[in-house]
């Protein structure tokens, strides 16, 4: 599993994470809500490895033991938890498959050159996506969509087991942010990978989550199954509004602004 203890984190000593406990199953999706910075991105970099908090650990188990992220090499936590960011702004024109190669990067020695054994597993990745036939275009060249859904083939051919996403579906559209978290629901049900990200949007959390967490003002306000936590009273204190929750006719519920 994948823990965080008594997570405490701070810019310019204003505390934005206060005193969180998580922890993350492989095979499982879990979803951050809350309002604009109530910490989301801050703890999902946390998890990752990216920050480290001024109280608390993290830590990943292996195979073979346990390991705190932030005393052990990044390429070797890189084998265990992935990260996918809102977007990504490159510069240099590389491929689409050079790209997803670049994923293979912790399991390469120094100075050590990828084999064609690590473009088959890019390859793999894109067919696994349905993007294969975009391995020879430009990624600055191609989609928003698109260049998301190159990111998470980096990440599955990075090989972990723990994907942390930052709002995947941030400036996606509404077919997109569909596509992208149905494929990251095959992801973790396929290949037993714990999915964790911020989600901007209650709805695609209800659906798509199977474990949510609330932040609210850096602290941890409610977690639990969808069916605990998903409730009026829940959403209406985590996003200062009033909220129904409805049931439309195809059974699932959904979230709705009070009018």
């Amino acid at each position: 599993m994948l823990k965080g203890e008594h997570i405490s984190f701070s810019y310019h000593n204003k505390l934005v994470i206060d005193d969180i406990d998580v922890t993350i199953q492989p095979g499982k999706i879990y979803g951050f809500l809350g309002r604009n910075g109530s910490g989301k991105t801050t703890m999902l970099k946390v998890l990752n490895g990216l920050l480290k908090p001024q109280k608390g650990s993290v830590t990943v188990e292996t195979a073979s033991k346990a390991l705190n992220i932030y005393k052990h090499s990044k390429a070797l936590i890189a084998k265990e938890i992935g990260f996918v960011p809102q977007e990504s702004r490159g510069v240099f024109p590389y491929r689409v498959l050079e790209m997803v190669v670049m994923g293979r990067n912790p399991h390469l020695g120094y100075f050590e050159r990828p084999k064609d054994e690590d473009y088959e597993v890019a390859m793999e990745a894109l067919r696994l996506i349905g993007i294969d036939h975009l391995s020879e275009k430009n990624f600055m060249e191609i989609s928003g969509g698109e260049r998301q859904l190159v990111l998470i083939a980096r990440v599955i051919a990075q090989g972990v087991k723990y994907l942390i996403l930052d709002e995947p579906t941030s400036h996606l559209d509404f077919n997109n942010q569909h596509q992208i978290m149905k494929l990251v629901k095959k992801i973790s049900k396929e290949r037993n990978v714990a999915a964790i990200m911020a989600i901007h949007d209650p709805n695609l959390a209800i659906t798509f989550a199977d474990y949510i967490l609330m932040l609210k003002n850096g602290k941890l306000m409610a977690e639990g199954t969808v069916e605990e936590v998903m409730t009026e009273d829940n959403l209406r204190t985590l996003y200062d509004m009033d909220i129904n929750i409805k049931g439309l006719s195809d059974e699932r519920l959904y979230v709705l602004p009070a009018i």
